[in-house]
């Protein structure tokens, strides 16, 4: 038995993985703006209060991060074909899937009236702390669909 492979393999797979490592840049790129767009929109820096083990600060982060990555990979899955053209649209849809994410948390949250920023700071669990993580994960689903 004799393995052939296409005379484009070589080039295929450098293709590969070179938009393996672009679409990786982007989407670290994308998931960084996307943490420092919630910092920026929370109460407390979240880094700091994470760092201090506070367990609504890592809650809420936490979810925040996850919707930010389901986003980022709907916005990747749904770019053109073409690898340049895919990059562009996967940064925009990501871009604007973030400011639509942050916007739509605030605006829930004003809506129930949770005090987000004493939730984060308190030394103990919060169970509110729950509904600002279900609220990040559900909107950040949705805005991920949006975008597909």
């Amino acid at each position: 038995m004799v393995l052939a492979l296409p005379e484009t393999f070589g080039h295929d797979l450098l293709r590969g993985v070179g938009a393996i490592l672009l679409y990786g840049v982007v989407g670290l790129l994308l998931m960084f703006i996307g943490f420092y767009a919630i910092d920026w929109t929370t109460p407390g820096k979240l880094s700091q209060l994470v760092h201090r083990g506070l367990p609504n600060a890592v809650i809420v982060t936490s979810s925040a991060l996850l919707s930010m990555a389901f986003i980022v990979v709907v916005a990747i899955f749904n770019s053109a074909s073409d690898l340049t053209e895919g990059l562009i649209t996967a940064l925009v849809y990501g871009l604007l899937g973030i400011i639509v994410q942050v916007l739509a948390v605030r605006l829930l949250e004003w809506a129930t009236r949770i005090d987000v920023g004493r939730t984060m700071e308190a030394e103990r669990f919060q169970p509110v702390s729950v509904v600002v993580a279900a609220a990040h994960l559900a909107l950040g689903l949705v805005v991920a669909v949006a975008i597909s």
